[in-house]
């Protein structure tokens, strides 16, 4: 395999978008070795969704797209980004906050944990930023 993969999709900030985000990377994952059944497959499935949705609910109309960014370093360590051009950071909620929503970055840093990765927010260079995972590559069986 190639010392590094990428594969990147901009899409329009639509509740939509999250659903084609997800088959995108769970679909350039399979391509590059990650059966789309395997738990791996179906972690990343989830933080995808996670970090679509935050990129659309929460850049309230600042973002008209974002994009969603993948790459494989030497066959051991996978990148996922999310980028939008909103400024703000994602907070992260108290814990005594009692709401239904609002919960997606706990839920992100915790299935990347899971699986030994980390999570980043990088500024981007229109102003925005990039919210990255990084997980160990362990395509292994479905």
């Amino acid at each position: 395999m190639a010392d590094r993969l990428e594969s990147s999709l901009t899409l329009p900030s639509l509740p939509a978008s999250v659903r084609t985000a997800r088959d995108h990377v769970v679909g350039v994952l399979a391509e590059w070795g990650l059966p789309s059944g395997a738990a791996t497959a179906e972690t990343v499935r989830l933080i995808v969704s996670e970090l679509a949705t935050n990129a659309v609910l929460h850049t309230a109309g600042a973002s008209p797209v974002f994009t969603v960014e993948l790459r494989l370093e030497r066959d051991e360590l996978l990148s996922i980004g999310v980028r939008d051009s909103h400024p703000r950071r994602p907070r992260r909620l108290p814990a005594a906050v009692q709401q239904d929503n609002g919960r997606g970055l706990v839920i992100i840093r915790s299935l990347t944990a899971e699986v030994g990765g980390a999570l980043d927010v990088e500024p981007a260079e229109d102003g925005g930023k990039t919210v990255r995972i990084t997980l160990p590559w362990r395509p292994g069986p479905p």
